[in-house]
């Protein structure tokens, strides 16, 4: 994505907090969070994908990039039933893996890892049906993730290239900057001065790779599970 791409939704996210503060008497809340990333399956991961082509010749389970999530989040009421959000989150998960049908000259593994880290910028807007006075509150919504990602293979390699088997050291990285669209539900039980709650996030996201990659894409799609603790105050 372009930076002036970036910009733009980054301006825009801003001018909607920006008129999101105007109620001086609007209760806030510094959410904190903690949880799960469970990526895209092998079934529902965009075509094209670099682990799903890896995973022909590679040893290793899509469960094992779930991953430990953490994050914070400032939302902000327009109302009784609407509020605002912007917060970042952060997930990196290392899988090691083995050549499914290659072993080195002296019979051992050839061994590689994979890593994948994400930072999501996200922006929301959701809806609480029993309102901003209720002390349980179940509430959703959506919005627009801005997600700064990384993603690396290092670790041994077989040229395929070579006209013998020949296993070579290397490390490859791509990573970038990706809009990508979020939905969410959860429910938080509220008091005077702290909230505390669940939540399920779906964020659905891809990025372009370059050719030292086995495959063009990457999916940075995925659920995030994860407990909320607030801090509620007026400004």
């Amino acid at each position: 994505m372009s930076t002036r791409s970036l910009a733009g939704a980054g301006l825009m996210a801003c001018a909607l907090l920006c008129s999101a503060t105007r109620p001086a008497s609007a209760q806030q809340t510094l959410n904190f969070t903690l949880g799960g990333f469970v990526p895209q399956g092998q079934d529902s991961r965009v075509e094209g994908d670099v682990l799903l082509r890896n995973y022909d010749f590679l040893v290793f389970d899509f469960d094992d990039f779930n991953g430990v999530t953490l994050g914070g989040e400032w939302l902000v009421p327009i109302g009784p039933f609407i509020e605002f959000g912007a917060g970042a989150s952060f997930y990196r998960n290392t899988v090691p893996t083995v050549y499914r049908d290659y072993v080195a000259s002296d019979n051992t593994e050839i061994e590689q890892n994979l890593r994948l880290r994400m930072i999501p910028m996200a922006f929301t807007a959701r809806v609480v049906p029993t309102g901003q006075s209720s002390p349980i509150q179940p509430y959703f919504g959506g919005g627009v993730a801005i997600i700064n990602w990384r993603y690396s293979e290092f670790g041994d390699f077989v040229d395929f290239g070579s006209p013998e088997l020949v296993v070579r050291s290397g490390s490859f990285v791509a990573d970038g900057n990706e809009v990508g669209l979020v939905l969410l539900g959860g429910v938080r039980f509220v008091g005077d001065v702290m909230s505390v709650g669940g939540e399920v996030r779906y964020q659905r996201a891809d990025a372009d790779l370059d050719d030292r990659f086995a495959a063009p894409r990457i999916d940075l799609g995925g659920w995030t599970y994860q407990a909320t603790i607030g801090v509620r105050f007026r400004r």
